[in-house]
C-alpha cells in the first residue's frame, strides 16, 4: 500500500475502536448526578479494555449528545477536551469525532495531540438535523493556519442518518473528495450507527480513489463480516458490535473485542501468507 496508514497505526489495515463518551454537559441526556468525573470513569474502563485487547487506535466521540448539532457549544468542547486529555492512550494513536462539528473536532484534536479526525466534510445532505452543508475549505484552511497539517482527516462520503442530495455515486463523491478537497482518507457508512453498508459501495469507493488513498469501513463491522469487508476496505472503524449485546449505548464487552480482534489477526496472517 502506498498510503499512510501503516506509518501511523502500525498496520496497513488498522482497527480504530470507538470510545463513546456519555452525554456532555449542556445536552439533554447529561447525567448531572454522576457529573464529569463519572462520565470520565465510564469511558476509562472502555479504553482500558480496548487497548488491552489489541486495537490499533482509539477514536473519542460524543455519541450520546442526542439530538446532534452542527455547531458545538463551548461547554461541550471544554469537557470533551478534558476527557481526551485525561484518557488519551499513550501506547497507540487516538482521534476525535464531534457529531457533527468538524471545526470543534479539529480544535479538540489539535489541543490534545490527536492524530486524526473523522467528519462529514464534503457534499450536501438532507438529514435528521436538517440540511447538511459542510465546508471543506473552512476546515482545511483552519488545519493549515493552526499548524495542524499532520492531523489526518477521514472524509465520510456516505454519512449515517441522512441521504445525499444529487445524483453523484459513492465513487464520484469519493474521487472528488480526494481530488478537489484533499481528503486524507475516505469512509463509507451504512444508514445508521452499527449498520453495515452494501459491500459494493465500499469496493466502489476503493476502485475510485485507488491504492494511494485509504478507504475504511465506517459502520457495521462485526466479527462475522470483517474478513469480507477487508477484501475491499483498508481498515475499519468499529464501535457498536464491541459493546455488550452489540448495543451502541452499552459498555465495551471484552469477549466481543477479543473475538473481533481474533478474526482480524487471522485475516492479516492469511493475507501475509498469500503475499
Amino acid at each position: 500500500m502506498g498510503h499512510w496508514l501503516t506509518d501511523l497505526f502500525g498496520h496497513e489495515d488498522p482497527v480504530i475502536a470507538m470510545a463513546h463518551i456519555p452525554a456532555l454537559p449542556g445536552t439533554l441526556r447529561y447525567d448531572a448526578v454522576a457529573g464529569i468525573d463519572g462520565l470520565i470513569k465510564s469511558v476509562q474502563s472502555d479504553i482500558e479494555i480496548l487497548v488491552q485487547e489489541g486495537v490499533d487506535a482509539i477514536m473519542f466521540c460524543n455519541e450520546d449528545d442526542r439530538p446532534y448539532t452542527f455547531t458545538a457549544r463551548p461547554e461541550q468542547i471544554a469537557v470533551f477536551t478534558r476527557v481526551v486529555t485525561e484518557l488519551r492512550p499513550t501506547s497507540i494513536p487516538f482521534g476525535v469525532d464531534f457529531l457533527w462539528d468538524p471545526i470543534a473536532a479539529l480544535s479538540i484534536a489539535s489541543a490534545t495531540g490527536a492524530s486524526f479526525i473523522r467528519e462529514v466534510v464534503t457534499g450536501v445532505y438532507e438529514s435528521d438535523m436538517g440540511l447538511w452543508e459542510p465546508d471543506a475549505n473552512k476546515l482545511l484552511r483552519l488545519r493549515h493556519n493552526i499548524g495542524a497539517d499532520h492531523i489526518r482527516i477521514f472524509f465520510n462520503v456516505a454519512p449515517e442518518f441522512c441521504s445525499v442530495l444529487g445524483t453523484r455515486t459513492v465513487a464520484e463523491r469519493a474521487k472528488s473528495a480526494v481530488v478537489s478537497s484533499l481528503a486524507d482518507g475516505i469512509l463509507v457508512s451504512g444508514p445508521m450507527a452499527g449498520v453495515e453498508p452494501d459491500y459494493s459501495k465500499v469496493q466502489e469507493a476503493k476502485d475510485a480513489v485507488g491504492e494511494d488513498v485509504p478507504v475504511l469501513l465506517n459502520t457495521g463491522a462485526k466479527a462475522n463480516n470483517i474478513e469480507e469487508y477487508f477484501r475491499a476496505a483498508d481498515g475499519v472503524i468499529v464501535g457498536s458490535s464491541l459493546k455488550v449485546d452489540g448495543y451502541t449505548w452499552n459498555p465495551i464487552d471484552p469477549a466481543r473485542v477479543k473475538e473481533f480482534m481474533s478474526v482480524v489477526n487471522a485475516t492479516r496472517m492469511a493475507r501475509r501468507v498469500v503475499q
